[in-house]
């Protein structure tokens, strides 16, 4: 088990690597002149030209990513090129914010999501599977900025239930949480009942029915216990996709999260901003597969041994 942990962690390294070098790429090669970004429009030739040799970026595009890489080995994520303000201490302010919201959105997703996908498959093709892959099917065809600003008119506006915008306490997370958690509701549902299918039509369950088991007892001992695997892994992306592609919604709620700061860099072509958040995802996402990874081996005893092998 130990050298099967240490060895993806070992392959994090191709992968950021890979990553950051495509993204670097795109980022340099763009339209426009970040430099101008940065120095505004009324800045003369000579001091845009020394802005870029104290940029780096008076040196070809892979020798810029490669300097940059080693300031990254040394552990210094680098500067705002526009605020000055150094990358790591804007990640830690904003991080728990984007953290926060990605674990309830999880909690809301494990709490409204699995139950319902049980229910559909433990009632197939029943007016309430039906309708669980009715509600399923609008929630995923909804844009996530649309539906979070109608959940801010229902119970914000209209039921002044929670804050519309910005942070400070729980309640202030509740509707970005929601927002999120309904986008992911919909492919965690259908997850879940196919998951379940895949089970109740075994031979064992019919089976554990014809000794007289309680449909209860089948369900939680032998169905969602076998079944669960591919569920792990859906909860595991979707934990991933909250904490990194939470860029709209934190737009909509107005929330100082890594998101929006990507987005920002994004838009002055701040590199260091955009490059550096990458990196922290692209970590955090790798570290979240690994941990499903174990959690396979306690679910399922069959896992473990192939991690041993």
């Amino acid at each position: 088990m130990l050298k099967y942990i240490i060895r993806r962690i070992v392959l994090i390294v191709p992968v950021i690597i890979g990553l950051t070098l495509f993204i670097y790429l795109v980022l340099s090669l763009a339209p426009g002149d970040p430099v101008t970004l940065i120095m505004g429009q009324d800045a003369t030739q000579e001091q845009l030209q020394a802005k870029r040799i104290e940029l780096g970026m008076d040196k070809p595009v892979l020798v810029q990513y490669v300097n940059y890489m080693k300031t990254i080995l040394r552990g210094d994520f680098g500067n705002s090129w526009v605020t000055g303000r150094p990358i790591i201490t804007e990640f830690q302010q904003r991080a728990p914010h984007t953290l926060l919201l990605a674990i309830v959105t999880l909690m809301l997703t494990v709490i409204i999501g699995i139950p319902f996908g049980v229910l559909a498959a433990a009632k197939q093709n029943k007016p309430v599977d039906n309708a669980t892959l009715v509600f399923a099917l609008i929630f995923s065809s909804i844009p996530a900025f649309w539906l979070g600003m109608l959940i801010q008119i229902l119970f914000a506006l209209r039921l002044h239930l929670f804050p519309a915008m910005g942070v400070g306490s729980i309640r202030h997370i509740i509707l970005p949480a929601l927002t999120l958690s309904m986008v992911n509701l919909a492919s965690q549902v259908r997850m879940t009942r196919s998951s379940m299918l895949d089970v109740i039509n075994q031979d064992y369950i019919r089976t554990a029915r014809a000794k007289g088991s309680g449909e209860f007892r089948i369900i939680l001992r032998h169905v969602m216990r076998n079944g669960s695997l591919p569920v792990i892994t859906s909860l595991g992306i979707a934990f991933a996709n909250a904490f990194g592609g939470a860029v709209v919604t934190e737009a909509v709620f107005s929330i100082p999260g890594i998101g929006s700061y990507m987005i920002n860099g994004a838009k002055t072509r701040d590199i260091p901003i955009v490059m550096g958040i990458i990196i922290f995802v692209a970590i955090f996402v790798a570290l979240v597969n690994l941990v499903v990874d174990l959690i396979y081996a306690f679910v399922d005893p069959r896992v473990k041994l192939g991690y041993m092998a």
